[in-house]
């Protein structure tokens, strides 16, 4: 098999519990809950948008179900029709902790199946399955999913024969038809999704939390001015610790924009990145040390005049006698 896939990413919908706000556009950690989804499936062949056109941080193919608002079955429909790869990534675009660690086991899954003969794991002894979804609370969750486009294009075919245009009809009846994998996520978090305000104000809040802000924040910040660097964090903050330390607190943040110009200079490569690190870093201890030795050397001054008990030396101001 190769990894070639393509991406439908359902957008639409009336978000009623949300008032009809315009769920994709909604952010966390400064980013839409569109373009997060996007994120975690950046490396397919095509990504199809089905939704109003909305600004994203990727180019995607976009359209519309028919008619606008048709439901996610109708969405599928559309979004398939603009694919041509032999596996359909199948996903929501209200899942702000989707990684491309779980679109990966479901590639896996589906991967795993093609090259089956008979059973597959994970499908209670039947026939070699359909695809493979994310299994949530015990619930699988087909917006969640990996599908061979052979089987989607088969039951779309026959309900279209049943029931016409699949405008207004429930996705189970799709999916009751497929024999599908189930998998857990790769975390625990990944099929979570953001119905209600207070669900979009906890995730906000997640990802304020300790052991994850940082690494939030500096996906974030990268989206925003369209770097693609893995960046060493924890050699960052090192080093604008040692510039605060050994030369002044205001130097850390200028240190560390002065190592990212450097390093774009040198290529921009993450070797550059940590080469310019590595030389500020060296400044910024030579900086500590001669500070460390100069204080050391005043203080052996002060202490030589006062014969290290504070008192002067050689008796002067005392009463000989």
């Amino acid at each position: 098999m190769t990894d070639v896939y393509d991406a439908v990413v359902i957008a639409g919908g009336a978000a009623r519990r949300l008032g009809g706000t315009d769920k994709p556009a909604l952010t966390v950690g400064g980013r839409t809950l569109l373009d997060r989804v996007l994120d975690a499936c950046a490396d397919a062949a095509r990504t199809v948008v089905v939704g109003p056109r909305r600004p994203t941080a990727r180019p995607v193919d976009w359209t519309r179900e028919t008619p606008p608002g048709g439901g996610p079955l109708a969405a599928l429909d559309a979004g398939l029709r603009r694919t041509g790869s032999g596996t359909v990534l199948v996903l929501s675009a209200d899942l702000p902790f989707l990684t491309p660690a779980t679109v990966r086991a479901l590639l896996d899954a589906v991967r795993a199946v093609h090259g089956t003969h008979g059973t597959a794991p994970g499908t209670g002894g039947t026939a070699a399955p359909d695809g493979a979804v994310v299994v949530d609370g015990g619930r699988a969750q087909p917006l969640l999913g990996a599908y061979r486009a052979e089987s989607l294009r088969r039951e779309l075919a026959l309900l279209a024969a049943e029931h016409g245009r699949p405008a207004n009809l429930p996705l189970r009846l799709l999916t009751d038809e497929l024999v599908l994998r189930r998998i857990a996520p790769a975390g625990p978090e990944e099929a979570r999704d953001c119905d209600t305000w207070e669900e979009l104000a906890s995730a906000r809040s997640r990802i304020r939390e300790h052991g994850r802000v940082l690494n939030e924040w500096m996906t974030a910040a990268k989206t925003e001015l369209g770097v693609d660097l893995d960046v060493d964090t924890a050699a960052l903050l090192d080093l604008a610790r040692d510039a605060a330390h050994g030369v002044a607190r205001p130097a850390a943040p200028l240190t560390t924009f002065l190592v990212g110009y450097a390093a774009a200079r040198a290529g921009g490569s993450p070797e550059d990145v940590a080469e310019a690190a590595r030389k500020a870093a060296e400044l910024a201890r030579r900086w500590a040390g001669e500070a460390a030795e100069s204080a050391g050397a005043a203080g052996a001054e002060g202490t030589g005049k006062t014969g290290g008990s504070g008192q002067p030396r050689g008796g002067e101001g005392t009463d000989a006698g």
